[in-house]
């Protein structure tokens, strides 16, 4: 019959008893399911993980520039890893990082959330924000 009609004869699924066959234009199909599948990756959002590394002393308008470049990063939908690291005698005010870190989620809190919360790696601590 599919000969007849100038088609292929495809068969769906070959397991069951008995096997179901199809008439179609296989090339067809075949351009169709690849179009299919481009037009879902073109649509698919890769989600980047950015960096910002901070520092316990830092200043108000280094601050400031951080968290402005942490808000384009979460638009744009890309998470944000912040990396607050210690050197020398800063490791024995660790509690100064700590206000910093609380004070950023704070500052963030209406446009991200905290996918992982901070944790020490040596002399650094880790926090990563995820886009609302």
């Amino acid at each position: 019959m599919a000969a007849e009609v100038g088609l292929d004869l495809v068969e769906i699924s070959p397991n069951t008893s008995p096997p179901v066959c199809k008439i179609m234009d296989y090339g067809k199909f075949k351009y169709s399911a690849q179009k299919k599948a481009a037009e879902a990756r073109k649509k698919q959002k890769i989600v980047e993980i950015k960096e910002v590394k901070l520092r316990p002393m830092i200043d108000d308008h280094d601050y400031n520039v951080k968290m402005k470049a942490m808000q384009r990063f979460f638009e744009e939908g890309d998470k944000v890893k912040i990396t607050l690291r210690y050197r020398g005698r800063e490791m024995a005010h660790q509690d100064i990082g700590t206000k910093l870190l609380e004070k950023v989620k704070s500052d963030v809190a209406e446009y991200a959330k905290v996918e992982q919360d901070a944790r020490f790696e040596g002399r650094q601590v880790v926090m990563v924000l995820a886009p609302r």
